[in-house]
């Protein structure tokens, strides 16, 4: 099994502190590979090396014939292949996705720009659009200041569902740690939920970490 971790939020984890839904990605990865003994892990932190944003220069890349694209089109190009590449080649994507303003952040947007390409990883056809990216399993880890699971404040799961499903990837599990912003108390319950969850999903008992 070829598992994918995904970060994105823009601050380390480092002696048990940091990023909530890194950490929590970590601890579902470590669960997954309990399960799965010889699991492989690629972790792509998207927050220490990002993806560069879909600016004219990137559309102008991707429109532009292969054999008449400039050195930088082509590296351009040729990055945005590496990770659909590193994408497909995966079973399991583990997604660490903290809430920004209501969706998710900057960094995985990027990502997510770089590689939905209509005829890479979806294509529209006589009977509508088909995604090609297929037999994947998803886990999405939210990490949220305040409390907005099912509310129409959160702007995470139906765009992810959405995206993610387009490309083919339509068996996503969602894990939500929620009220990181509420005090002690509430940033508590809200890791014990959300372990609770990832031992739900991955049939294992996760230690407090």
């Amino acid at each position: 099994m070829n598992i994918l971790q995904l970060n994105s939020s823009a601050r380390r984890v480092q002696d048990g502190q940091g990023s909530v839904s890194t950490r929590l990605a970590n601890e579902l990865v470590a669960a997954l590979r309990e399960r799965q003994a010889g699991a492989a892990l690629t972790v792509r932190d998207l927050g220490l090396d990002p993806v560069a944003p879909l600016d004219e220069a990137a559309l102008g890349a991707l429109f532009t014939p292969a054999e008449q694209r400039s050195p930088e089109q082509a590296a351009r190009v040729a990055a945005a292949d590496a990770l659909v590449s590193e994408l497909m080649a995966q079973d399991v994507i583990v997604m660490a996705v903290p809430m920004i303003n209501f969706g998710v952040p900057t960094q995985l947007k990027n990502w997510i720009d770089a590689v939905a390409r209509a005829g890479v990883t979806f294509r529209y056809t006589a009977t509508g659009p088909e995604g090609l990216v297929k037999g994947k399993k998803v886990y999405v880890v939210v990490a949220s200041g305040g409390m907005h699971r099912g509310q129409s404040t959160d702007g995470i799961t139906p765009y992810l569902r959405t995206v993610l499903g387009f490309m083919g990837m339509s068996d996503v599990e969602f894990v939500y740690a929620e009220g990181m912003g509420m005090g002690p108390e509430a940033v508590e319950a809200g890791m014990a939920s959300a372990r609770q969850q990832i031992a739900a999903l991955t049939g294992t008992t996760v230690a407090a970490v």
